[in-house]
């Protein structure tokens, strides 16, 4: 069921067993050759880039600066207020993927603000987005919106696919595709089979867990063998990242793909 189906640790759920930094040798242990995470930031670029030289392994995404997440912010990219900071933590997200030659960023959305109007903030997305595509085309980089579940993220502006499309297919740009976690969209909208099918050539990375704990597949109510089934028919050939929680140990966890 697995075959020609390319997956990637997400070394911030996983391994968590050891600091961050030592999870890029666990991960080549385990037999990955691929990984995805949230941040490379606070660790330092170049720590991570030898880390990924020593163990030979390849990035396949991580996350562009989220704000000031201490005030409780998570993604800048629709708040109208922090146009400037947005546009700096990007040039530096754009300096980190060419440096750990990652060729894809999740371009977190950020929270509702009540002293902004809906309309004001996706304007905002918008403005933002059709600043950086440019910038992101020159470098060689897919830009990606992921819509978060409410129960994970309830004040994030975009939690459904249909308003992610919606901006994807407004700015109709070959930079920008969906990042579509089957996860969040169990918890959000269900109907996943449907709506993988309906999206499928603009979704450019597909990330799971297993709802409603966020575990490894296998531990709750989305039927995995299905979704596999279905992503290997319509010849899913980019990344499926491992985005979960182990139920137990984050080895222990992995048995699921050996089946």
């Amino acid at each position: 069921m697995l075959n020609n189906l390319k997956f990637c640790v997400n070394l911030t759920m996983l391994f968590q067993e050891v600091p961050f930094l030592e999870r890029f040798e666990q991960a080549a242990k385990a037999g990955f050759t691929d990984v995805e995470f949230l941040f490379p930031y606070t660790e330092g670029v170049e720590n991570i880039h030898s880390r990924i030289t020593d163990f030979g392994l390849n990035i396949v995404l991580f996350d562009v600066p989220p704000g000031d997440m201490q005030s409780g912010e998570f993604g800048t990219l629709c708040l109208p207020h922090r146009k400037e900071y947005f546009r700096s933590s990007f040039d530096l997200a754009l300096n980190a993927l060419e440096r750990l030659n990652c060729k894809n960023l999740n371009v977190l959305f950020g929270n509702k603000m009540s002293q902004f109007s809906v309309e004001t903030q996706m304007d905002c997305a918008i403005e933002n987005l059709q600043w950086a595509l440019p910038l992101a085309e020159q470098a060689g980089i897919t830009l990606l919106l992921e819509p978060l579940s409410k129960v994970v993220a309830p004040n994030c502006m975009l939690q459904d696919t249909k308003t992610a499309m919606k901006i994807i297919e407004t700015l109709n740009h070959s930079s920008l595709k969906l990042q579509y976690d089957f996860f969040h969209a169990q918890l959000n909208e269900g109907n996943l089979i449907n709506t993988l099918t309906a999206n499928f050539s603009s979704i450019g990375h597909i990330q799971i867990a297993d709802a409603p704990d966020r575990h490894e597949p296998g531990t709750g109510e989305i039927n995995y063998k299905n979704i596999l089934k279905k992503l290997k028919e319509l010849n899913y050939n980019e990344f499926i990242g491992l985005e979960y929680t182990p139920s137990t140990t984050s080895l222990k966890s992995f048995t699921w793909l050996q089946n």
